[in-house]
This record gives structure tokens, C-alpha cells and sequence, in this order.
């Protein structure tokens, strides 16, 4: 039973996050652009490359795109899981409005004559598995992750060998400004997993985590340690099989495995646990000053890397004393009540999600603290599965971390 609930709420968020994506111009629903009761206001958006106008959006929330395509004979703008027609003028322009958006980030892409593509006026971002257009709806509380006059510290692009995936994987790693300032002092670290159709370049960029950080430390509301992010996509290397005899005078080839089996659990290819704990944790307490020892390691990730971080917890409990999970489902207490190493251990476990969600984040913390658990529940007013709720989930989980 318990299994099949947590199947079922993997595909409750998996198809909450293809909601979100969007921009994906199949199945999508194609209604009429926005012309009525818009507010005229609209500015550029915050991510345009440099020198577009387009993307825009207004004060209402509502994005509006722009895209010469004479030639074209329709276009639409693909965001929320909705295709808003586009209109083209004499000179072969189009432009289309949107409904509003939730506040925060959204991915998006244009629709051209049954194409989806990449609106040129954005930058790009990886999202819904594959790279494509962005767009920050503004909020009434984006001050948190912007780039501020504070000691900065770097986001690093590292290349580690793994010797579970035998392959050469990538991450990225957060410094904070003191690890360059004060060489003698080792620091802790916090493992963070991004979600389904995404990678190790979403919390390095749709996330804002170096802003995050900066932010908090320079505020003193957060003590200075190290971020990994990495990649949940790993799967396992396969012994070589050996040929399969002939028949019918030819040869059988093997087949390789793939897909995202084990993706509640263990990551998009079944192995992320053991590149962790065989591969990652011990390359970056190998190579860089941290705390080696579990009162300094912290875990956390949003949506599918919520759920792959509660079990990668459950299975190590003594591991990480730090746990988050954003937009990923809740711990219960049946899971922990007598999990002896996992309540030693733990430190803060913290559960939360978007107030357009239903996960039941709060309910969750209130019985985990009745077994002797340190659990918060948070919510993010007014957003869904996108990355502002994760960006202010992640501003309040590293506030409790390693204090």
C-alpha cells in the first residue's frame, strides 16, 4: 500500500510539473490571444536577452510575445499548458497576450505553424527536457534572490569521475564568499536535487541559489556552507553481455536500458543513491574544506528531487542531519516513528509546497513534531509547481541549517 500511494503521488507531482513546464505544443489547447480588460503597461521582462523588448509583461500578470515570421501562416505563444493565438500585422509580426500567470518563473515557448520553438527575445533555460524559453513574472517579494552590493561567492562548474555510472558526470558547486576569504575554515554542505525534466542547471539558474545565499549570509540569517547541485539522471554501467548466437543467419544485439525507471526513488535512471553516497559526497570531502561528518551534510531537492531526497534519507538515515523536501510530498510518521537512526540524527526536516498545492505540508510537520521530530511545514502563498515557491522554499529551509 504504501508503494502505490507514493507512485501515485509522484505522478500527482510529475504531471503538476508538465503543468508548469507548458511548452510542450502537443495536446496543448489552443484560445484566443488576450484583447479585452488588458492593462497597457507592459515592460520587458527581467530575463529578456540583452537588447529585446519581447517577451513583455504587465502589471496584470499577463505576458505578451513578439516574433517576425512572414511566412509563417500561425503562431502562438505555449505557456501553462495553453496555446494563446498570435495575430500578425503587415509588416509579417506577430503578437499575442496571455491570461495572467501565477507570479515567479514559468517556461514557455512560441508554436509556428505546429513547431514549438524557442522565443528568441528570452534566454534559454532547461526545463521540460530540453532547452528552451523562460519568463519571470514579477513578485511582490523578488528582492531575496536579486544580485545585491554583498561579499559574493561563486558558483563553480565541476567535472568528477563517477565509478558507479563508469562516465565523467558534471555539477555545480556554490562557495560562499568565506571559503575564499578565510582559507583555514572547513564548512558544511547541503545536496540539492532539482525536478522532473530538469538538471544540475536549474537551481544554478532558474533558482537563483548564489543570490539566495549571498543574501541570507551577508543578513546574518544564515551560517556560510557549501551547495552541491547535481544531476539526478544516473544510471548504472552495465557489464559488457556477451553476443548472442545467430539465427537465421543474423546476429542479436543487446538493447540498452533506459527511460527514468526508479525516478521516485533513487533518481531519472534508478543509481543517483549510489552516486551520492559512492561518488559525490566522498569527491567533495575529498577535494574541498567541509565538515566530513553528518551534523554538517544536509539534503534537500524540489518535486521529483524531493521525493528521490526522502529516499535517499530513509535509506541513509545517519547520513544527513538536514532534510528538505519542496513540492515533493511529506514524511509520515509511520515512516519515522520507530526509525531509531533517523530521529538520533535529524536535525530539522523541513516540508513544503505552493498554496495553489495540496500536499499537506503543515499537517505533516504538526504530527511528525508529536513523535519527537523537528519538522516545519511551509507554504508559499499564491504560487503552484514552479520555481518561486522553490526559491522561497530553499530561502527558508537553509535559514535552519547547521545553527
Amino acid at each position: 500500500m504504501k508503494k502505490i500511494i507514493l507512485s501515485i503521488m509522484a505522478l500527482a507531482t510529475v504531471s503538476a510539473a508538465y503543468a508548469q513546464f507548458g511548452g510542450r505544443g502537443q495536446g496543448n489547447p489552443t484560445v484566443p490571444s488576450v484583447t479585452e480588460n488588458v492593462t497597457e503597461d507592459f515592460k520587458p521582462a527581467l530575463n529578456n536577452q540583452s537588447g529585446h523588448q519581447y517577451p513583455m509583461v504587465n502589471s496584470q500578470r499577463m505576458v505578451r510575445a513578439q516574433i517576425s515570421a512572414p511566412n509563417a501562416t500561425s503562431v502562438g505563444l505555449d505557456i501553462d499548458g495553453k496555446i494563446y493565438s498570435m495575430t500578425k500585422n503587415e509588416n509579417g509580426v506577430w503578437t499575442g497576450t496571455s491570461a495572467p500567470q501565477d507570479e515567479g518563473f514559468h517556461y514557455y515557448q512560441l508554436n509556428i505553424d505546429g513547431a514549438s520553438v524557442p522565443d528568441p527575445g528570452s534566454l534559454y533555460y532547461y526545463g521540460a527536457s530540453r532547452w528552451g524559453s523562460g519568463i519571470e513574472v514579477p513578485s511582490g517579494d523578488q528582492d531575496f534572490w536579486q544580485v545585491k552590493n554583498v561579499p559574493q561567492g561563486s558558483m563553480n562548474e565541476v567535472y568528477y569521475w563517477s565509478t558507479v555510472t563508469q562516465a565523467m558526470r558534471h555539477c555545480y558547486i556554490y562557495f560562499p564568499n568565506e571559503y575564499y576569504t578565510n582559507t583555514t575554515k572547513k564548512f558544511p554542505v547541503l545536496y540539492l536535487m532539482h525536478g522532473m525534466g530538469e538538471n544540475e542547471h536549474g537551481w544554478a539558474e532558474q533558482g537563483h541559489t548564489a543570490q539566495i545565499m549571498d543574501n541570507l549570509i551577508a543578513e546574518k540569517k544564515a551560517v556560510p556552507f557549501i551547495i552541491v547541485i547535481d544531476c539526478l539522471d544516473a544510471r548504472a554501467a552495465q557489464p559488457a553481455q556477451p553476443a548472442a548466437a545467430p539465427q537465421g543467419g543474423q546476429r542479436q544485439g543487446g538493447q540498452r536500458q533506459g527511460g527514468f525507471g526508479g525516478f521516485g526513488g533513487f533518481g531519472m535512471g534508478g543509481a543517483f543513491q549510489d552516486v551520492l553516497i559512492k561518488d559525490i559526497i566522498p569527491m567533495v570531502e575529498k577535494n574541498y574544506r567541509v565538515i566530513a561528518d553528518t551534523e554538517h551534510r544536509a539534503m534537500a531537492g524540489l518535486s521529483m528531487g524531493g521525493m528521490t531526497t526522502h529516499s535517499v534519507t530513509l535509506a541513509n538515515p545517519t547520513t544527513f542531519a538536514y532534510v528538505g523536501m519542496f513540492s515533493g510530498g511529506t514524511f509520515n510518521t509511520g515512516e519515522l516513528e520507530n526509525n531509531a537512526d533517523f530521529k538520533k540524527t535529524n536535525k530539522a526536516l523541513f516540508m513544503s509546497c505552493g498554496g495553489k498545492e495540496n500536499m499537506g505540508v503543515m499537517e505533516a510537520a504538526e504530527n511528525l513534531k508529536k513523535i519527537g521530530i523537528n519538522a516545519t511545514g511551509y507554504i508559499s502563498e499564491g504560487t503552484a509547481h514552479e520555481w518561486h515557491t522553490w526559491r522561497r522554499s530553499l530561502y527558508q529551509f537553509v535559514q535552519l541549517c547547521f545553527k
